[in-house]
């Protein structure tokens, strides 16, 4: 089902190596899902602590940030398809060390925090390096659809990735990194058989000038600067995830098999979505759209924190991932189509390094927060912190509000 939706917008299935990307990063995230609620089990399971949840999302946070400028610099000097294959390979090789530490029972805490580091910094440089192959791949006419068809290869990863790890954990977790050592490596075959149209390369000195230029152009264009920038603290404030195997266990008195649910709730309502995107698009005011999805992304967050019921919280949950859906879509159409090619991934990277480290960074303040005062409480405070960003956003940033269709023009 999802591969067929991508028929239903014009041209996009007539295009061989969008098709190859589309299921190479449906795999590759899938993985990476599944691996996701292995290692959050594990080490919540092992030491009972809300604080370790958090630094799983810590460690996933630094590699953004320190290497951002040098990931945007090789997106922008190298071919993007060789780099997100080589990308594939390295967190194919960290899932192994996971698959082998697990069976020959050496995995410790803090092993599997600098394994989850390795695996993380591939897929630092990975997200600009993929998201920056679109443009190459299809005509532009046709780029705000790819990426909300592309968003939706993230949302099938997502709900496909933790419900088949939770499953498979029944098994012993190196049945789960085994399975996602198999898929990095499909994934790898896949993005080495697209082919991108040829496109100018970077040319100029690397320099401090070329090294900061994806933080000059978002600094000096206040559309994208707001869109980022509201991504950035929404997710950080109103993130979830963390608290996931909490609710699972401990509220909602359940075992993996609801983690597994839960972390796919976000995507079930993020994939339906991304489907209406591709099909229709977002036909005007993209950024009262925007705003109006972060706001009802922050009352989703309010009505998880007080559910104690899993059909409740599922429905939360999807509310939640639609919500962020439509964000997504909206801002990377945004970067994209006001980015010129040459500079793209530095923007892109520049990007990732906000909105990748939001949910890194949400879920280290949500498992502090949680370990301090309880899971309920750290929800709650989120989703009122994301209503506050929004609010707070639309007064600073009046160009984003009144943005209306989604287009170079804008």
């Amino acid at each position: 089902m999802p591969v067929s939706s991508l028929s239903s917008s014009q041209g996009l299935i007539q295009q061989r190596s969008f098709v190859l990307f589309w299921c190479a990063r449906t795999f590759s995230n899938g993985a990476f899902m599944m691996q996701g609620v292995a290692i959050a089990w594990q080490i919540y399971d092992r030491t009972n602590d809300p604080l370790d949840l958090g630094l799983v999302g810590l460690v996933q946070f630094f590699p953004l940030v320190l290497l951002s400028v040098v990931i945007g610099q090789v997106a922008d000097r190298f071919d993007r398809r060789v780099i997100a294959a080589i990308c594939q390979l390295a967190k194919a090789l960290t899932a192994l060390a996971l698959a082998l530490g697990s069976a020959k029972g050496w995995l410790s805490r803090d092993s599997m925090l600098i394994i989850l580091f390795l695996s993380a910094s591939a897929r630092a440089f990975e997200m600009p390096a993929m998201q920056g192959l679109l443009p190459a791949l299809v005509p532009i006419t046709l780029l705000p659809r790819a990426i909300a068809a592309s968003a939706s290869a993230q949302q099938t990863a997502v709900i496909c990735g933790p419900s088949i790890g939770g499953l498979l954990y029944a098994f012993g977790p190196a049945a789960v990194y085994i399975t996602c050592t198999v898929i990095f490596i499909a994934a790898t075959v896949l993005i080495s058989l697209t082919h991108t149209r040829a496109r100018s390369r970077e040319h100029k000195p690397f320099n401090a000038e070329t090294l900061f230029a994806g933080f000059a152009y978002i600094w000096s264009r206040p559309v994208l600067l707001g869109a980022i920038s509201l991504d950035l603290f929404a997710v950080l404030l109103g993130g979830v995830t963390a608290l996931l195997p909490i609710y699972a266990r401990d509220i909602l008195q359940a075992g993996p098999w609801a983690l597994g649910v839960l972390r796919s709730a976000p995507a079930v309502g993020a994939l339906a979505a991304s489907i209406v995107l591709t099909r229709s698009g977002i036909r005007g005011r993209a950024g009262a759209v925007m705003f109006a999805a972060v706001g009802i992304f922050g009352v989703a967050s309010l009505l998880f924190a007080l559910s104690t019921s899993i059909v409740t919280s599922f429905l939360a949950l999807a509310i939640y991932g639609a919500c962020d859906a439509v964000s997504v879509v909206i801002r990377q159409s945004l970067v994209q189509l006001r980015t010129p090619y040459e500079m793209l991934g530095r923007v892109l990277s520049v990007n990732s390094m906000f909105t990748g480290s939001s949910g890194s960074l949400g879920e280290f303040r949500a498992g502090t927060v949680a370990a301090w005062l309880g899971a309920v409480p750290s929800a709650l405070i989120g989703g009122l912190g994301a209503i506050a960003v929004m609010l707070v956003w639309m007064g600073a940033f009046p160009q984003l509000r009144r943005a209306d269709k989604l287009g170079p023009e804008l």
